[in-house]
C-alpha cells in the first residue's frame, strides 16, 4: 500500500537520527504556568523596535490545502492539460515529487506540516530553516523583488509590515515543483503573498494566496495554522538516498486497485463516521492536525478527498491509501487507523 504522503513519510522516518543534542533544552524566555509548563496562551513577544517577534520552532499546518491546494477552483477554471497531469502522477503515486527526488520544498514550505522549522528573525532579515537543511530568506531591508529571477526551488521573498502584520511577498520558482502532496503545478510566473500574524506566544496565522494566472483563472488560498514547539531544537534530516533506491518504487495505482471492489453502505452508517480527528505526523507528533470527516450526497469525504467503501467500516482513500474506522461498545466511532508503507498511523476522533 503506497501513496505520495505515504511514500513521504517513510523518507523521513527512516533518515531521521536516534540520537541528538537538545532535544530537552528548556526555552529561553518562554513563559511558564505555576507547574512549570509552557505558557503558550501568553502575549505574543516583540522584538526591540516594537515588532512581533516571529523567532522559535514551530510546526506548520496547512489543512486540506496541503494535499490539494486548488480545492476551492472548478475544473473550468484550471487549464485542462492540469487534469491529465494529475491524473499521471496519481497512477504513479507521485513518484516524481520532490521530496522523493531528495529536492527542496519549494512553495509548499510552509504548508507542509511534517517537518518542524525554526524562525530566526532580525530587523532586517526573517531567516526558516527546515530539518532537511533547507531554508528560506526573508529580506526586510527594504529592497525590491528581483525583477527577472533566475528561477531557484525557494523562491525570491522580500517582506514589510503593516502594523502587526508581516507581509512576505515571493517569486521566481522553479515550475519542476509541486504546490500540495497532489502533484498541482505552477508556471514560473506564479507569485505568493504570505501574511504572518502571531496571534499569542504559542499560536501563529499565516494566509498564503498563490496568484498563477498562466495555469489557474482565480488565486488559490491556504489558511496556516502554526503551533510553537517548546523546550526543544531542529533534527538533522539528510535526504541522501532517495535517488539511488527510487528504482525500487515500482507499480501503478490501477494495479493497487485490482481486486478492490467498492461496496454500497447506507447513508445512516456513513454518517456516524463524520466529525473531526486528530491527526498528527509521527516526525512532528506534538502538533494536532484535525482532519475532517465530511458527508456529501451520500459520498463521504476526508480532507476533502473521497472516500470509497469497500465494506462497512473500511474505505480506500487517496491513491491507494487504506483506513479502517472503529467504534466501541456502545457502537460510537473512537478513531480510524490508516495503513501507509511505513505501518499503521491511529487517528482519534476529538470530541
Amino acid at each position: 500500500m503506497r501513496s505520495v504522503a505515504g511514500m513521504l513519510l517513510t523518507l523521513l522516518v527512516v533518515a531521521a537520527p536516534v540520537h541528538a543534542q537538545w532535544l530537552k533544552y528548556p526555552t529561553p524566555g518562554l513563559p511558564r504556568t505555576a507547574d512549570g509548563r509552557p505558557n503558550l496562551s501568553a502575549p505574543a513577544p516583540r522584538t526591540a523596535d516594537g515588532k512581533p517577534d516571529f523567532s522559535g520552532v514551530w510546526g506548520f499546518d496547512g489543512g486540506p490545502a496541503m494535499f490539494y491546494l486548488p480545492a476551492g477552483l472548478k475544473p473550468s477554471e484550471i487549464k485542462p492539460w492540469v487534469a491529465d497531469l494529475l491524473k499521471e502522477r496519481g497512477e504513479n503515486f507521485g513518484s516524481g515529487d520532490q521530496q522523493i527526488r531528495c529536492l527542496p520544498e519549494g512553495p509548499r514550505f510552509n504548508h507542509f506540516v511534517a517537518l518542524p522549522k525554526k524562525i530566526v528573525q532580525t530587523p532586517t532579515l526573517m531567516v526558516v530553516l527546515s530539518e532537511d537543511l533547507t531554508f528560506r530568506q526573508i529580506f526586510l531591508d527594504g529592497r525590491p523583488l528581483p525583477e527577472n529571477p533566475s528561477p531557484s526551488f525557494m523562491g525570491y521573498a522580500v517582506g514589510h509590515w503593516e502594523r502587526d502584520t508581516l507581509v512576505v511577498e515571493s517569486i521566481g520558482y522553479k515550475d519542476s515543483t509541486w504546490i500540495d502532496l497532489a502533484g498541482n503545478p505552477h508556471s514560473e510566473a506564479m507569485r505568493i503573498t504570505e501574511r504572518y500574524r502571531r496571534v499569542d506566544f504559542g499560536h501563529m496565522e499565516i494566509e498564503e494566496t498563490f496568484r498563477d494566472p498562466d495555469i489557474y483563472s482565480r488565486p488559490l488560498t491556504a489558511q496556516v495554522r502554526a503551533t510553537l514547539v517548546p523546550d526543544t531544537d531542529l533534527l538533522e534530516y539528510v535526504c541522501a538516498e532517495n535517488e539511488k533506491d527510487r528504482h525500487l518504487l515500482i507499480g501503478t495505482a490501477a494495479e493497487e486497485q485490482k481486486g478492490v471492489k467498492p461496496v454500497k453502505v447506507a447513508p445512516e452508517i456513513l454518517s456516524r463516521y463524520v466529525g473531526s480527528y486528530d491527526f498528527r505526523w509521527p516526525e512532528n507528533p506534538t502538533v494536532a492536525s484535525p482532519w475532517p470527516v465530511t458527508m456529501e450526497d451520500g459520498q463521504l469525504f476526508l480532507q476533502g478527498a473521497p472516500l470509497t467503501p469497500v465494506s462497512e467500516t473500511e474505505f480506500a482513500w487517496a491513491a491507494g491509501n487504506r483506513l479502517r474506522f472503529f467504534r466501541d461498545a456502545s457502537g460510537r466511532v473512537t478513531h480510524f487507523v490508516i495503513t501507509l508503507v511505513e505501518g499503521d498511523l491511529l487517528v482519534r476522533r476529538l470530541p
